[in-house]
C-alpha cells in the first residue's frame, strides 16, 4: 500500500478543494501559465517554420540556387548545360540575361530587375510556370517584345495584360543628336504572383529580345542551376568552377538571400529561447504552490511520518502533485497550440476580410500571408522542456515536506 501511496496521495491534493483559496490561485494560474506558454511556443515556432519553407520553395523557386557566368558571357551555353547537368547534384540548367531598368509608363517610374529568359528552359529552374496570373511564359516570342511582370510592379505602374511599358536601362546610346538613355518598349503579356517582394522587383522577357537590348550577340550572359539541395550550393558551386576552370565565376543564393534565411534562422533561436522562459516562470510558480501546500499539510505528513511513510515517500506525494498539475497545463497547451498552427492561416485571413485590413504586405515583407508549418519534434521538445522545468520546481518543495518531523508537529496537534 505505501509504495502506491505517492501516486494516490499526489493525485487526490491535486482534485482536493482547499480551505485556503489562495493555494488554488496560485495553482490555477501555474496552470494557465504553462497552457499559454506552451501554446504559443508551439504556435510561433511553427509560424517561423512556415517562413524558412516558404523562402526555400517560393523565395528560392523563383531565384536560382546558382549562377554560373564567363567574361564576356557564354556563346555554346547548351553544350555547357548539358555538361553541368551530368553532375549528381545539378537537376536542371537555364541560360538567362539580366538587366537592371526602370519603367515608365504615364509619368510613374519603378525599378526592377528584368530577366531574359528562354521559355523552354526556364521551367527546369523556376517555379514562375506555377504562380502566373494572367498569360504565360510561352508568349514570350522573339522579336514580340513581351514582357512579363510581377503582380505588384504591375499595379505600381497601373498596367495590365496588353498595356505597353517603356523600359530604360543604365546604358547610354551614343546618336547624332547626342548621348540617350538606351529605352525599349515592351507589351505586357502576363502577370505572375508568387506572394513576395520578386513581385514588386521581377520581370521577365524573352532572352533573344534582352541580348539584342544588352548588345550581347549570340552570348548569353550565364546559366542558372537548379539543385537537388540548396544548402550544398556553396560547395557545389565551387565544385563546378574548379572543374571548368579559369574564366568562369559562380554565384550562389547566398549571396543574394542567404541573410534572410539566417535571420530567420536567428529569430527562431531567440524567439522559442524567450518563450521557455514564459514556461519556466509558470512552471516555477508551482514551487509557490506546492511550498503552502507543504506547510499546509504538515500535521498530515507527520501522521504518515508515524504509520511508516519514508521521506522518499512524502517526497512522491508532492512530485506526483507537481507534476500533475504541469501535466494538465502542459497536455491544454499542446492541443491549443497544435489547433492554432494548424489554423493560424484561415483564422488570420478571417480577420483580414472581416476588418478590411491586410496584416502582412509583399511590399514591405517578402510574403503577403502568415504560413504555418507544424513540425512534430518540436512539439515534442516543448513537451519535453516543460516536463523537466516541471519536475525540477517539484524538488525543493518535495524535499521540504519530507524534512518535517512528526514529534514536533504533533506536539501542539
Amino acid at each position: 500500500m505505501l509504495d502506491r501511496l505517492p501516486f494516490l496521495l499526489g493525485l487526490r491534493y491535486v482534485r482536493a478543494k482547499r480551505r485556503n483559496h489562495f493555494i488554488s490561485f496560485i495553482s490555477m494560474t501555474s496552470m494557465l501559465g504553462l497552457t499559454l506558454g506552451v501554446a504559443v511556443l508551439i504556435l510561433v515556432l511553427s509560424v517561423m517554420n512556415g517562413f524558412d519553407q516558404e523562402l526555400r520553395t517560393r523565395i528560392l523557386g523563383m531565384v536560382p540556387h546558382t549562377k554560373i557566368e564567363a567574361r564576356g558571357g557564354l556563346v555554346e551555353w547548351q553544350a555547357l548545360a548539358e555538361r553541368l547537368t551530368q553532375r549528381e547534384r545539378v537537376i536542371g540548367a537555364a541560360p538567362y540575361v539580366e538587366q537592371q531598368g526602370m519603367f515608365s509608363v504615364g509619368g510613374r517610374n519603378q525599378g526592377a530587375m528584368v530577366n531574359g529568359v528562354h521559355p523552354e528552359w526556364e521551367g527546369r529552374v523556376s517555379i514562375i510556370d506555377e504562380h502566373m496570373r494572367e498569360g504565360s511564359l510561352d508568349e514570350l516570342q522573339p522579336g514580340e517584345w513581351n514582357i512579363v511582370l510581377g503582380s505588384l510592379l504591375a499595379r505600381q505602374l497601373g498596367v495590365g495584360v496588353g498595356d505597353r511599358v517603356t523600359l530604360l536601362v543604365p546604358e547610354a546610346s551614343i546618336t547624332p543628336a547626342g548621348v540617350f538613355p538606351r529605352l525599349k518598349r515592351f507589351t505586357v503579356s502576363g502577370i505572375f504572383s508568387v506572394g513576395a517582394d520578386l513581385d514588386a522587383s521581377l520581370a521577365y522577357a524573352n532572352i533573344e529580345d534582352m541580348q539584342t537590348l544588352a548588345r550581347l550577340g549570340e552570348a548569353v550572359e550565364g546559366l542558372r542551376l537548379e539543385l537537388d539541395d540548396l544548402f550544398v550550393a556553396g560547395d557545389e558551386t565551387r565544385a563546378i568552377i574548379d572543374e571548368l576552370g579559369g574564366g568562369y565565376r559562380g554565384l550562389d543564393w547566398t549571396y543574394s538571400h542567404g541573410n534572410l534565411f539566417q535571420a530567420i534562422q536567428m529569430e527562431k533561436r531567440m524567439i522559442g529561447l524567450l518563450l521557455t522562459v514564459i514556461i519556466a516562470v509558470a512552471a516555477f510558480n508551482i514551487v509557490s504552490t506546492l511550498v503552502m501546500v507543504v506547510t499546509d499539510k504538515h500535521a498530515d505528513i507527520a501522521i504518515l511520518r508515524t504509520i511508516g511513510a519514508t521521506p522518499a515517500s512524502i517526497m512522491g506525494i508532492f512530485i506526483v502533485q507537481g507534476l500533475a498539475i504541469g501535466l494538465i497545463g502542459i497536455l491544454i497547451g499542446v492541443v491549443a497550440g497544435v489547433l492554432l498552427a494548424l489554423g493560424i492561416a484561415d483564422i488570420i485571413g478571417w480577420f483580414e476580410a472581416l476588418f478590411g485590413i491586410q496584416f502582412l504586405d509583399a511590399g514591405v515583407y517578402f510574403i503577403s500571408y502568415l504560413p504555418s508549418r507544424l513540425i512534430w519534434s518540436d512539439v515534442i521538445n516543448i513537451v519535453a522542456a516543460a516536463l523537466v522545468l516541471t519536475f525540477l520546481s517539484t524538488l525543493y518543495p518535495a524535499w521540504k515536506a519530507s524534512r518535517v518531523q512528526p514529534a514536533e508537529v504533533l506536539r501542539y496537534e
